[in-house]
């Protein structure tokens, strides 16, 4: 069976490739007020997906506008919930009135990271989610130990994994702080995005392999380079025999899932 991924991208955060990049992409995940984007950039970058029939998607956050929502924050489970679901539903909102329909929830940086290892901060985030709208998809990063916790409240679940990021022996992101946590090699990324896909694994810096097993690959719009990485990666997926769709269509896919094995592969 032919396999089948996702591309996405975090748009309207104020990159000047949002453009050129929405094309490339079958999913977009826009900034919704909390690091990034106001009215009009939320309207501009639905107009952008909708010209180029990309899937829409929320990029909400801690309101932490000044640190770009990537700096750590403490905040009670319940004003998460609270943030969030004022973010999601501002953008749900805007859609509709473009006629478009959110597909998916993506939080972003620190909130994303954190909740790889808080499961309250998990349960809120899901429950901004529900409190919007329980049909929309959740992205995480793969190999999250709180997956399961936002599929235990009823919500679909899509595994991320990072084209333009290394990773750490732990399943992590290395810290953007350390020198070549940021991936700009065109080739490289589109080397590891086939793998990601075909084979499921990636390499970690310490030489660790990794199980992800993806439903969705990221580029950021901040990254250098960003197109010509997003454009190399298409060629390689395709010349791969992968086929490349939006997020909905891949989660309704009714090909075999394989159950999350762990982080570590074997060896």
């Amino acid at each position: 069976m032919m396999a089948v991924i996702d591309l996405n991208c975090d748009m309207g955060e104020g990159s000047a490739v949002d453009a050129q990049l929405m094309p490339l992409m079958t999913s977009a995940s826009i900034a919704c007020g909390g690091h990034a984007g106001d009215e009009q950039t939320m309207r501009e970058s639905i107009r952008l997906a909708l010209t180029h029939g990309v899937s829409l998607g929320a990029h909400p956050s801690y309101p932490d506008r000044e640190g770009f929502g990537r700096r750590a924050v403490r905040a009670a489970p319940d004003q998460v919930r609270a943030d969030l679901a004022v973010q999601i539903q501002a953008l749900a909102t805007l859609a509709s009135e473009a006629g478009a329909a959110l597909r998916h929830v993506k939080p972003h940086g620190a909130l994303y990271n954190q909740a790889m290892s808080d499961r309250a901060l998990t349960e809120a985030i899901g429950a901004a989610v529900v409190d919007v709208d329980s049909s929309l998809i959740v992205v995480v990063l793969a190999g999250s130990p709180h997956a399961r916790v936002l599929e235990d409240m009823g919500l679909r679940v899509a595994r991320e994994a990072f084209i333009d990021r290394a990773y750490t022996a732990a399943g992590t992101l290395v810290s953007r702080d350390l020198p070549g946590a940021v991936i700009t090699d065109a080739h490289y990324a589109a080397v590891r995005a086939v793998r990601m896909v075909r084979d499921g694994t990636t390499t970690a810096v310490d030489g660790t392999e990794l199980n992800l097993r993806p439903d969705t690959l990221c580029i950021h719009s901040d990254t250098p380079g960003a197109v010509a990485i997003a454009q190399a990666v298409r060629t390689a997926l395709r010349e791969a025999d992968v086929s490349i769709v939006a997020l909905p269509e891949v989660m309704s896919d009714p090909g075999p899932r394989t159950p999350d094995p762990g982080l570590a592969r074997p060896s």
